[in-house]
C-alpha cells in the first residue's frame, strides 16, 4: 500500500487514533459517526470520541475501501478489508444500516503469540497445549471452532506454528489476517469482482484449486463460510493431513454440522448423507474456542471426531474440557481449570510410535473433576 494511501487514512481515521494506537484496546466499534464502543479485556465500553458527521466517517470508509482496490457505494454496501497495519475492517452503510455507517474493527496484534502465551493467560493447560502440540506434528486434520472474537485466529496462529518446518503450508483467506510463524509460508487473498473496472472475482475456491497444483503438505482456510468447505474436506482427505480451518460453532458437534451444512450449499450433488460420512471420516480434531461471560477467551474443549454412527448423529469425544470451579468475588472472573476427561484418543498408538513426550496417564482426570465431568456428560 502506498504511502499516500497510508496518510490519507491516519487522517481520516483521527477521531479515533487513539484507540487503533491503544495496545489494550482489541476491537474498535462504530455504531454511526457520533457511537463509538471499544473492547478491552474482552468487555465492551463506549469512549468519547466521535465523527465530525457521517460524510466525514464516509470519506474515511471509501479511503479503506480503495486503497485494497474495493468499492464501497449504493451499489456495493458492504466492505471486508484491511488496514494499512493488517487491523481487519467491515463496514456496513446506509440505508442497510440505520443507525448510519457501520464499522468494526479488529485491531492487528503485532505481538505474535505461542502456547507459552496462551497458557500464561490461562486460555489452555499445559498437558493440553503439549497434547495440541502433538497432533500438529502428527498431522491431523483440524477443525478450530468458535464465535466472533472467541480468539479462533489466535489459535489457528499458533496451532500452524507447531507444524514441522520441512512442510510447505498454504494459506487462502478473505482479507488477509493470519501470521504464522513456519519455515515454509505461501499466503492467498480473494479479490471482489468490479465490472466498472473489469476485474473478475477470484474466490476462495478458485484458490483452493490453485493451491492443490502448487505442492502443499498442508492448506489451512482462515474463516470457512461457503461451498469451499467441500474443498477443503477434499484437501484433508487426498493427502493434505493437518490442513486446517475455522467455523463459526458453538460447541464441536456443531462444528462439525455446520461443516456439513457449508458443503451442500454449492451446487454439490453430493447426497447430504455422503457428505456427513466424509466429514465424521476425514475431520479428526476439533477446538473449541469459547468467550465467557467475565470476557476470558478459553479453550473450552480439545475434541475428537471418530465418524457418524448408526442414526447419523456425529460421533465427538472430548479429551480435554475447561471445568468452571468457582467466581471471584470482587473482579467477577471465572475460576476454572482445563482438565483431562479420560478419553484416550484412538491414535494414542501414533504417540508411541514417533516416541512423543507425552504419557497415557496425562489423559486421566484429578479426582475433583471427575463427579463435574459425569455431571456434563
Amino acid at each position: 500500500m502506498s504511502s499516500v494511501f497510508q496518510d490519507a487514512i491516519a487522517n481520516l481515521l483521527s477521531p479515533i487514533g487513539d484507540l487503533l494506537k491503544d495496545p489494550s484496546v482489541s476491537e474498535i466499534m462504530i455504531n454511526g459517526p457520533h457511537e463509538i464502543f471499544v473492547e478491552k479485556k474482552g468487555l465492551v465500553f463506549r469512549v468519547p470520541n466521535k465523527f465530525l458527521d457521517d460524510e466525514s466517517l464516509m470519506a474515511s470508509m471509501r479511503a479503506v475501501a480503495q486503497s485494497v482496490g474495493r468499492v464501497i457505494d449504493s451499489d456495493n454496501p458492504r466492505l471486508d478489508a484491511r488496514l494499512p497495519d493488517g487491523s481487519r475492517i467491515a463496514v456496513v452503510i446506509p440505508p442497510m444500516a440505520k443507525n448510519g455507517t457501520t464499522v468494526a474493527i479488529r485491531k492487528f496484534s503485532e505481538e505474535k503469540l505461542g502456547l507459552k502465551d496462551l497458557i500464561s493467560f490461562g486460555s489452555i493447560s499445559p498437558d493440553a497445549a503439549r497434547f495440541l502440540d502433538c497432533v500438529m506434528y502428527l498431522g491431523k486434520n483440524t477443525l478450530v471452532s468458535g464465535g466472533t472474537g472467541s480468539g479462533k485466529t489466535t489459535m489457528l496462529n499458533v496451532l500452524g506454528g507447531r507444524m514441522p518446518k520441512t512442510q510447505r503450508l498454504l494459506i487462502i483467506e478473505d482479507a488477509a489476517e493470519l501470521q504464522i510463524k513456519a519455515e515454509h509460508v505461501v499466503q492467498f487473498e480473494t479479490r471482489k469482482g468490479n465490472r466498472e473496472r473489469g476485474i473478475k472475482e477470484v474466490t476462495i475456491r478458485d484458490l483452493m484449486e490453485s493451491a492443490l497444483r502448487l505442492r502443499p503438505d498442508r492448506i489451512i482456510v482462515g474463516e470457512v463460510r461457503g461451498p469451499e468447505a467441500l474443498d477443503l474436506l477434499n484437501a484433508m482427505g487426498t493427502g493434505h493431513d493437518g490442513s486446517m480451518g475455522t467455523v463459526h460453532a458453538n460447541t464441536p458437534e456443531g462444528a462439525c454440522t455446520r461443516l456439513e451444512t457449508l458443503c451442500l450449499m454449492g451446487e454439490t450433488k453430493i447426497p447430504p448423507d455422503a457428505i456427513r460420512k466424509m466429514v465424521g471420516s476425514t475431520l479428526q480434531m476439533i477446538v473449541q474456542c469459547s468467550r465467557y461471560h467475565d470476557g476470558g477467551r478459553r479453550t473450552s474443549h480439545i475434541s475428537e471426531v471418530l465418524g457418524v454412527d448408526e442414526h447419523g448423529r456425529y460421533v465427538v469425544r472430548d479429551i480435554f474440557r475447561w471445568v468452571q470451579t468457582g467466581k471471584e468475588a470482587q473482579t467477577g472472573k471465572f475460576i476454572g481449570e482445563m482438565v483431562p476427561t479420560g478419553y484416550v484418543p484412538s491414535f494414542f498408538d501414533e504417540f508411541i510410535a514417533n516416541k512423543l513426550p507425552f504419557p497415557k496417564t496425562n489423559f486421566k482426570p484429578p479426582e475433583w473433576a471427575i463427579p463435574i465431568l459425569k455431571k456434563a456428560a
